[in-house]
């Protein structure tokens, strides 16, 4: 249901993510054609990054797809996409650095982290629940479905919140670990902290299309609870 909330705070933010997108891309590949001068991979980098923190136990895998790099808590592995793993650049280091940077917080017990964690079963009920609850609200002109819809859809609101400092904290590890570790040159520190910024704005943008769709919904209720 388009609504002029749509057009004052959805669409924005929905530019913003595609645009978030399209720089995440672009910065990456320009800068995956930069190599570092340490002349190492992404996986070695990974591995000497975790192994100085006494992260002997983190395996390091291939994970298939493109910038499809992420760690995973549950089985304490990191994952790092074909370019990244045997990539050379200061791209590649950059992207494997922000991984083993959510590894350290893992071992660290990083209070957002565990948060956002502790928020993945309630936010993912949140968002299969919402939507149908809010679309019972239009249909029916129920506040009272819209009210609960919201309710459940601030679950999944809270989860990309959390979600932001989790990720600049990473990108904070990665960078300072980087150049104290040698992997990049204090030159080339500005190279890979773009493409870590342009990663940064993704989800950037994507909190933003939720709270605006949240905000939305809020006016939506409350100028349905006036009517009444």
């Amino acid at each position: 249901m388009f609504s002029i909330y749509d057009l004052i705070l959805v669409l924005p933010a929905m530019l913003l993510a595609i645009y978030a997108q399209f720089k995440v891309k672009s910065s990456f590949s320009k800068y995956s054609r930069v190599p570092a001068a340490s002349g190492t991979t992404g996986a070695q980098v990974a591995r000497g990054l975790l192994d100085s923190k006494g992260l002997h136990h983190v395996p390091i895998e291939i994970s298939p797809g493109t910038l499809s790099d992420h760690y995973d808590p549950r089985g304490r592995v990191l994952r790092l996409s074909p370019e990244v793993y045997n990539g050379y650049s200061v791209a590649a280091l950059g992207v494997a650095a922000h991984e083993v940077g959510h590894a350290i917080q893992h071992d660290e017990q990083y209070v957002p982290l565990d948060v956002r964690h502790k928020l993945v079963p309630v936010a993912s009920i949140g968002s299969m629940a919402a939507f149908p609850l809010i679309l019972l609200g239009f249909f029916l002109s129920s506040p009272n479905f819209l009210f609960y819809g919201i309710i459940a859809f601030s679950l999944a609101v809270a989860f990309q919140l959390i979600t932001l400092p989790v990720e600049f904290n990473a990108s904070r590890r990665a960078m300072t670990l980087l150049v104290d570790k040698g992997y990049i040159a204090p030159q080339e520190a500005g190279a890979t902290k773009k493409v870590l910024n342009a990663a940064a704005l993704t989800y950037v943008a994507a909190t933003l299309v939720a709270v605006a769709e949240l905000l939305k919904y809020i006016f939506i209720f409350m100028g349905q609870s006036s009517d009444d």
